[in-house]
């Protein structure tokens, strides 16, 4: 493929910044000159070659992509990962350390909220100014200025000064002059998060239409479900390099599965748990994933289990350990113990000193996207309660691929099962 049909061709890119205290003030020609040699000094000291090294910390190194001309490519990692270093070097707003980088056609950008507005000037004057930084004539953007505002809908304050705007108008009027003045790259970074929900499909509506129009967009989100819908391919960044590019689906499941698998645990030390709780003794709670890996997000449409780990200093009878699974609001959603089936009930009438491990596997389409909570408890029932922490571990459920994603409108509720539904037409 010739270097005329991409969009975006990345070669090397690295970006390293400053970190640590800030520079001293030098007040006199002397304080100048003595902090020059020390510096200098210290440059050749392996101490000082050491400190300068951990003054610095490479936010990308060696990020080497290409993008063709209509592509719409989305880029996913944890934050820190470098995703928005990334854009800011694409757009321009600084420049990379190392490598270098060759964008065909005007970059339209949306970082932040109100990238590009003069706070002093209106939402009419700076529809014009972001048209002429792109290099459009004003006749150009008068012909869309309708369609723009339309778009944003803050028709009745387009006069006055975007200083004045709520953080939801500007984003509004933002992204409608970066989506609509026809830009051949557009750049947006998670600020949709910022949008209420019928914006936000607004705006991935239009994204949509703007690959569709033969432009390149780069989206940069942690929406599963959004990159899903809107890009083709995905690249997944970990601590400022590129860990894989792949189809947006297969990228999506490497990143669930990998980030945050040291997340999604937690262990009790000696002195978190009171003295009341013996004989028994918290240990561990976690989150498996499908493949068994411990972490902090699991899919809607996968089975996960949650452990409890837990050791008894001497014989017990009649415990049951469990759970609470509730939203981060404090809602119930359900509870279950292990031995709520007769047939454990039966086998566990008392267990004997020793350490021990309670699973129970989560069914695939359960719970719906959101962020939860688990509480875990161990009692003998009507007897004694043992131990219980209401807030051991939060993890979330991402429910990309789940039925009726198909659907953009957000589901309410904690749980998202999948019924047995049946149309028939009736003669």
């Amino acid at each position: 493929m010739s270097a005329a049909e991409y969009s975006i061709q990345v070669q090397g890119i690295s970006k390293r910044y400053k970190i640590g205290a800030a520079q001293q003030r030098a007040d006199t020609l002397r304080d100048l000159i003595t902090n020059q040699v020390q510096r200098i000094g210290q440059s050749f000291s392996r101490e000082g070659r050491a400190r300068k090294a951990a003054d610095t910390i490479w936010a990308l190194k060696d990020i080497t992509f290409d993008v063709r001309q209509g592509q719409a490519l989305g880029i996913i990692g944890r934050n820190g990962a470098g995703k928005s270093t990334l854009l800011k070097i694409l757009s321009r707003v600084t420049d990379p350390t190392e490598g270098y980088g060759e964008l065909r056609g005007r970059v339209g950008s949306l970082l932040e909220v109100g990238t590009g507005f003069h706070p002093e000037l209106t939402g009419r004057e700076n529809i014009f100014l972001n048209g002429a930084i792109l290099g459009m004539t004003r006749k150009e953007i008068q012909s869309r200025f309708d369609e723009i505002v339309d778009f944003s809908e803050v028709g009745q304050f387009i006069d006055t000064p975007v200083k004045r705007y709520s953080s939801g108008m500007y984003l509004r009027l933002a992204f409608a002059v970066a989506a609509h003045l026809e830009p051949e790259i557009l750049v947006v970074d998670e600020v949709l998060a910022v949008g209420d929900a019928d914006f936000q499909r607004k705006c991935l509506g239009k994204m949509g239409d703007v690959a569709q129009q033969g432009r390149t967009v780069l989206f940069v989100s942690h929406n599963m479900s959004s990159i899903l819908r809107l890009t083709e391919e995905s690249l997944v960044l970990e601590k400022g390099k590129v860990l894989l590019r792949a189809p947006s689906a297969e990228a999506v499941d490497f990143y669930l599965n990998r980030g945050l698998n040291k997340l999604g645990e937690r262990f009790w030390e000696e002195d978190e748990v009171p003295a009341s709780a013996a004989p028994f003794r918290p240990l561990a709670i976690r989150v498996r994933a499908k493949d068994g890996s411990v972490s902090d997000t699991v899919r809607s449409v996968e089975p996960f289990t949650i452990e409890i780990e837990y050791a008894l200093s001497e014989d017990l009878t009649g415990l049951r350990v469990g759970f609470y699974l509730m939203s981060t609001r404090g809602e119930p959603i359900f509870t279950s113990f292990d031995t709520d089936s007769s047939e454990l009930f039966k086998a566990y009438p008392a267990r004997a000193k020793g350490t021990y491990t309670s699973r129970c596997v989560i069914p695939a389409n359960t719970l719906n996207e959101g962020r939860f909570v688990l509480g875990i408890n161990a009692s003998s029932y009507h007897i004694r309660r043992y131990f219980q922490d209401e807030q051991a571990l939060t993890f979330s459920v991402d429910a990309s691929g789940a039925p009726g994603t198909h659907w953009p409108e957000p589901r309410p509720g904690g749980v998202r099962p999948v019924l047995d539904w049946q149309i028939a037409r009736e003669e």
